[in-house]
């Protein structure tokens, strides 16, 4: 079936088909940090994603109420106005009135529909005020980050997030491992699990500068509520905010080549003091502490 086909398809099938693709859509969304039988998008833990998330269910039930409308149309006009009740086809070529209604009713939908959608977008590139700054790079297949700045002070804060050891070990072929044996805790951590997540306070607002050093990637974490594309040569920022501790998993959402679904994504979040105390110790040594150092432990001739 050609992609062509697909739309056509859509389009003689009515709401119905569209209420399961945004369905089947929204599904994909809590991929990166799975709940038995959760079958719908993810609340996420920020405002954002709160926002989208209650557009999405404006959206779903738009989509059910013109499901059953459509539905209910077509049985009462297949089981009440059919031939062998004697139902006599009428003569009439069109409706003003109706086709005014079906022309009308849609366009007001879309217009109630993109005015909310369109202040979350607007709030969602808004990274004004913001107290932190973490710079994103998208490698094949890795991620790096740069602590930019924090509350206006530059931190030196730089190193590479990769898939961790053990699930890099079992999905190699003929590995012979089981891969329901990787674990963190109690949580089946197989390719969503790295060696160094991606630390952050919470109760601050963090910008994120993202680009890519080779291809198009795409950072992408659910409870967050937003993904964006890491591309090369450009920079694309974003924002959030996360007021509860955890840890939030997510992966590259653009194909990215042979290892794309090797390069999953940790966010731990952390209470602000924990955070700079462990902002402190990755901090590298000033380079005059370090040339002193030297020279003290240096071999005297």
């Amino acid at each position: 079936m050609t992609s062509v086909g697909i739309p056509r398809i859509l389009r003689a099938l009515g709401a119905p088909a569209l209420l399961v693709v945004a369905c089947l859509a929204s599904a994909a969304a809590w991929a990166a940090n799975p709940v038995p039988w959760q079958l719908n998008m993810t609340p996420g833990v920020t405002e954002t994603s709160t926002d989208v998330h209650q557009l999405h269910m404006i959206m779903l039930w738009i989509c059910v109420v013109i499901g059953i409308v459509v539905f209910g149309v077509m049985f009462v006009a297949m089981f009440r106005f059919r031939k062998s009740k004697g139902a006599v086809a009428a003569k009439w070529s069109h409706s003003t009135k109706l086709e005014a209604a079906w022309t009308i009713i849609p366009v007001l939908i879309l217009i109630g529909s993109a005015w909310p959608a369109t202040r979350v977008l607007v709030k969602m590139a808004d990274t004004s005020e913001s107290e932190m700054t973490v710079k994103i790079t998208g490698y094949q297949w890795k991620w790096r980050y740069e602590y930019v700045d924090y509350f206006g002070k530059s931190t030196g804060v730089n190193f590479v997030s990769s898939l961790e050891a053990q699930s890099n070990r079992v999905r190699q072929l003929g590995s012979g491992l089981d891969p329901h044996g990787v674990k963190a805790g109690e949580f089946a951590s197989y390719l969503l699990d790295v060696d160094k997540p991606l630390v952050l306070p919470a109760g601050v607002k963090v910008r994120f500068v993202l680009t890519a050093d080779d291809v198009i990637h795409a950072w992408w974490v659910p409870a967050l509520g937003w993904k964006q594309d890491a591309i090369p040569g450009m920079i694309n920022s974003t924002w959030t905010k996360v007021d509860q501790p955890g840890v939030y998993r997510g992966q590259c959402a653009e194909l990215c080549g042979k290892d794309h679904g090797f390069m999953p994504i940790v966010v731990k979040v952390v209470p602000k003091p924990e955070f700079e105390q462990w902002l402190a110790g990755q901090a590298p040594a000033p380079a005059a502490a370090t040339a002193a150092t030297a020279s003290t432990t240096a071999p005297q001739g």
